[in-house]
């Protein structure tokens, strides 16, 4: 993991299109701004671990037969 320190209105730049902005920093908690392609999703990381959870639940819920009949339809 890279670890930098920014300031209030500093950036970091990901990759050619991605930048990071911290725009407050209040006690523990810091306020980012992200602009990114619209085509590049953006999660709260509880947020995408549920999405994940929530992808492998309804892909366990197809049996193998019900798979293969839809495959060969």
């Amino acid at each position: 993991m890279l670890a930098l320190s920014r300031r209030t209105n500093e950036s970091i730049i990901i990759g050619n299109e991605i930048e990071i902005t911290v725009l407050e920093v209040k006690g523990d908690q810091v306020k980012i701004g992200i602009s990114a392609p619209k085509s590049v999703p953006i999660y709260r990381k509880e947020i995408y671990l549920q999405i994940k959870e929530s992808n492998k639940e309804a892909a366990g819920t197809l049996a193998t037969d019900d798979i293969l009949k839809k495959l060969f339809e």
